[in-house]
């Protein structure tokens, strides 16, 4: 059995994005896939509006702080989802990127929040198929 696959989440203040991001990927992968956020620029707290958006869903974010991002994160991570961070995440050969354009929430409230909840929760779950899928039964 290999090693569970792990996954890192990078928008710029790792406040809203790649928390909801790293949340979906924790609750619908369980303990299949490791996972981690961060941004290049962290902001001093979660944004209220995804703490909102999540806990509406049955997701509990409003303990999470954001993180630097650092070299090591990078490395140790199977993928590396960016969510417009731009040229701002180091980049190593064998890593898989991927960039998924989504809008940024900081500033919007809870009704501008859901829609891009809901996108990656879409977005992650497809990830999850193909990184991770449920063992068959």
């Amino acid at each position: 059995m290999s090693e569970k696959p792990s996954v890192l989440f990078v928008c710029v203040h790792n406040a809203g994005r790649s928390q909801m991001a790293a949340a979906w990927l924790a609750h619908l992968a369980g303990d299949r896939v490791e996972v981690r956020s961060a941004g290049s620029d962290p902001g001093a707290a979660v944004n209220p509006a995804a703490v909102e958006a999540m806990a509406e869903v049955g997701i509990d974010i409003s303990a999470e702080i954001p993180k630097v991002l650092t070299v090591d994160a990078v490395k140790e991570s199977d993928v590396c989802v960016t969510m417009g961070c731009g040229d701002t995440c180091p980049v190593f050969p064998g890593k898989r990127y991927l960039d998924w354009t989504l809008d940024d929430p900081a500033g919007q409230g809870v009704e501008a929040v859901r829609p891009i909840r809901d996108e990656i929760r879409k977005r992650v779950a497809d990830l999850i198929a193909e990184i991770a899928p449920e063992p068959a039964h």
